[in-house]
């Protein structure tokens, strides 16, 4: 499977992610960490990818988003933004209800019993 593959396969299968620089608990820049921290501050899990352990994701994302830099937040495949975007929008009050009504709709029928 080629990388822009791999990609489309990531976006598809998360409805949230993260493409960041370590991770969320271990972030490897100050850009990651802040982004991943407005998301954790959102309440909902998200999936992430370490851009770091994947050279190839890291080389092909920017050209396939045409977008340059990481972190990169995808909510249900479309591209959001990078932090200053995602801080901008979490001080707005926009990053919440966006990422809780996408985390609502993919919860499996086994979660929403739970609840």
């Amino acid at each position: 499977m080629d990388t822009i593959e791999r990609i489309k396969e990531q976006l598809a299968e998360h409805p949230i992610l993260l493409y960041m620089k370590g991770s969320p608990k271990l972030p490897s820049c100050g850009f990651s960490a802040q982004a991943a921290q407005a998301m954790m501050a959102c309440g909902e899990p998200f999936a992430y990818v370490d851009i770091l352990q994947n050279p190839d994701i890291r080389a092909e994302l920017p050209k396939f988003a045409n977008w340059p830099t990481f972190p990169q937040l995808w909510v249900e495949g479309e591209l959001i933004g990078g932090c200053d975007i995602i801080l901008e929008m979490y001080q707005k009050g926009e990053l919440q209800p966006l990422i809780k009504e996408t985390a609502e709709k993919h919860k499996t029928e086994e979660e929403k019993g739970a609840e």
